[in-house]
């Protein structure tokens, strides 16, 4: 597997502890952002990483700012993308079982180091459980897809 990463500058230090678990791991990824001291739009880098998942350059993304709540909104912007903010185990579970989340967005000013590495390894270990979930990720995939055809139109 491997997973693009990034974050803005209120993130920096939990994206270098969540960059060194993954490779005591031996899990690859590729870091988009910020570099240390680097001051940068959050949105740029969320897009661009949701875009490199979106695109199937990367199976799965991991964006962390101070909340987590930035990315999230500013990945979902990605047509095909699922983001979610995963801050607890039960939420981080079922953003993959049910909901098929290919980013999980995490906030540095809301938890801490050793919880986000815990939340990691749930999140790269769960699979999307399909089930009753499938019809209603299915719905969102055709109202994205109605979206975009509606915009073209106008």
């Amino acid at each position: 597997m491997r997973i693009a990463i990034g974050c803005d500058e209120a993130a920096y230090a939990l994206k270098v502890e969540i960059m060194k678990h993954l490779e005591t791991k031996g899990i690859a990824y590729k870091d988009f952002g910020a570099a240390q001291g680097e001051v940068v739009l959050y949105p740029d880098v969320a897009y661009t990483v949701a875009d490199a998942v979106a695109a199937g350059e990367f199976e799965r993304g991991i964006l962390v700012c101070g909340t987590g709540i930035g990315m999230a909104i500013c990945a979902n912007k990605v047509p095909g993308i699922r983001a979610a903010v995963c801050h607890d185990p039960f939420s981080t579970e079922r953003s993959r079982k049910s909901n098929n989340a290919q980013i999980m967005c995490m906030g540095e000013r809301v938890i801490g180091v050793e919880l986000a590495k815990y939340l990691v390894d749930i999140w790269l270990q769960c699979e999307f459980a399909g089930g009753g979930s499938a019809p209603k990720v299915d719905r969102i995939q055709e109202l994205e897809k109605e979206h975009i055809r509606n915009a073209k139109e106008v």
